[in-house]
Order: C-alpha cells, then structure tokens, then sequence
C-alpha cells in the first residue's frame, strides 16, 4: 500500500443535515463512505450527536453549510466538531460551502458586530483546525481565522457551463455592483469576456436602485455573477436596467442560492432568462423552477480534499 492510500484511509467524511445530498456525492468522488454519524435534536431542542465508532487518530472532514436554518446547522457543526475533538481526532476540517454571516464583515454603522469574526471564532474554539469553503462573500474573512482556509471558488464550474452555450463575442459579464467587479473579472477571463458594472445604491436593506452602468451591453447576451442570491431583488432589477440599455438576453449565475422570501417568484416574473447556481445550499423542491439550473461543486470540493488528505499543494488546483 503507498503512502497516498494510506493517508485517504485515515479519512473520515461526516455530515451534519444541512446538505447530505452534496456530501454524499463528494464521497462517490473522493471513493469514501460517510462515516456513520447521528444528528439530531433532544426535546428540549438541543443539539444531539452520536459518532457510532472509534474516530481516534483519524482525520476528520465534516460536510455542513451553515444555509437556512442558519443558526440550527451552525451549531449543528460546532457540536460535531466538539464531539470529534473529545474523541481525539487528528484533525478536523469544517467543509462549508457557504459561510453564514459573511456579509456582516465589517461595521457600516455605531454599534454593530461583525459577526463573520464571531463566527470564524466560534469554529476555531469549537476545535476545527482547518476550513475549506466557497466563494466568501468578502475575501478578507479568511483573516478573520488563526487556522488554514482554503477558499475555492467557483468560476471554474460556472465557466465550463456557459462556454458550452456558445454565446461567443455576444457574451459579457456584468457585476451587479462595483464590490463585484473582481468576481465579475475572475469569470470573464475563464471566458475570455469583456465585463460592464451596474452602480447602485441601497436605499434600505434588502432593496437595491440602479442609478447606472459602465461599459456595452447593447446587443450583448448579458451574465450577470455574483457570490449570494438573496431576495433575487437586485438580479431582477439590474437585468431590468440591462435590457432597457438593449442587451438581447439576460442570464445570472449565482453560487449560493439562499432564494428566501419570494425570490422564486420574482425570479420567474424577471427578465432573467435563466439563472445558474450551485448546491453549496440545498434547492428544497418548492424553490425549484425551469428558470433555475443546478451546478454541483461536489468534484470541486472532494479534490480538495484529496489534495489537503495527501499533503499537496490545492493552489495547483486552479492552475
């Protein structure tokens, strides 16, 4: 047996209940079972775990995205990692695909938290000695960590799907706004794509106005990338603006569908021909949509994690 097998051996992937279906096939990927593990609630509402066999010396990798129920998942998580650490794994990794509280990375106003660093706290105390997550809403979150983060992102997954679309020189990649403009970069060079800028401002949270946009759109097929679809609130308006500037179709991609309220319905009423997201959030069957197409990141992210289990570099990843 070489040293690489032994290594994948003394992995161990869990899941908590926030997306088993992703982690189940980032298992068929990496050629692992999920290790048996029991989350669940007492009566009172707590959290329960139960790990059905010895983890000692093991390297531990557990699968939950802090997505809704945020709070419920983000304690499910912190719970797992305590029980793993109590049971003397090697290491912990916390797979989050999407890292809740990460638009709270800084104070915008008098007397508020920046609840990303309590969070990345709280994951660290719990007793995760490494991260792997997607797309952060601000990249600087990694510094909120005194351990290894490994940030994928997935412009790579989102640009094979649209290079078979053979939008050609029609395509331009818009930001929704002008925090975006590097996300917004990172997916046009995959595509070889100029980009335009929506500027907007936010009257209130949640509502977006798009006061104007930078750069062609006027005949283009127009994607419009972000990290987050919330409310949909601001897609629906900036494909609005877009059309009226003549762009000839809007697409969006999104890599964490958080889809709440009636983000579906204003979706499907939008100028938005089609959006394109990812599993890093479970799509409940009452938010699924012909408008909606799914991407998995399972692949992405189990060669992570092979690549963190054999001690190699991940940054060769995205070369």
């Amino acid at each position: 047996m070489n040293n690489q097998s032994v290594q994948i051996s003394n992995l161990c992937l869990m899941t908590g209940n926030a997306n088993p279906e992703l982690a189940k096939k980032i298992a068929n990927h990496i050629g692992v079972e999920i290790f048996d593990t029991f989350v669940g609630r007492f009566n009172n509402g707590e959290t329960q775990v139960m790990i059905s066999d010895s983890i000692r010396g093991k390297d531990i990798f557990i699968v939950q995205p802090t997505s809704q129920p945020v709070n419920d998942n983000l304690m499910d998580l912190l719970v797992m990692a305590d029980a793993c650490k109590r049971a003397s794994a090697h290491s912990i990794t916390a797979v989050v695909p999407y890292y809740a509280y990460a638009r709270q990375d800084r104070k915008t106003r008098g007397r508020e938290p920046i609840s990303a660093k309590l969070v990345a706290n709280l994951m660290v105390a719990a007793g995760m000695t490494r991260v792997l997550t997607v797309d952060l809403h601000a990249g600087q979150i990694q510094g909120f960590f005194d351990i290894p983060v490994d940030h994928l992102k997935a412009a790579p997954v989102l640009a094979d799907y649209f290079k078979k679309c053979n939008f050609g020189d029609d395509l331009v990649v818009v930001s929704p706004d002008l925090g975006g403009v590097t996300r917004a970069r990172d997916l046009a060079d995959y595509l070889k794509s100029p980009i335009a800028i929506i500027e907007k401002r936010r009257p209130r949270p949640g509502e977006a106005e798009v006061m104007n946009i930078i750069g062609d759109v006027d005949g283009k097929v127009a994607l419009m990338v972000d990290d987050i679809v919330d409310t949909a609130g601001s897609l629906c308006e900036g494909a609005k603006a877009l059309r009226k500037l003549g762009a000839k179709k809007v697409i969006a991609a999104c890599t964490h569908a958080v889809l709440s309220k009636n983000a579906v319905e204003k979706i499907n009423n939008s100028d938005i021909e089609q959006l394109v997201i990812t599993d890093t959030i479970p799509l409940p069957p009452e938010k699924q949509s012909d408008r909606i197409k799914v991407l998995t990141m399972a692949d992405s992210i189990g060669d992570v994690i092979i690549q963190i289990q054999s001690h190699r570099s991940v940054s060769q990843l995205f070369k």
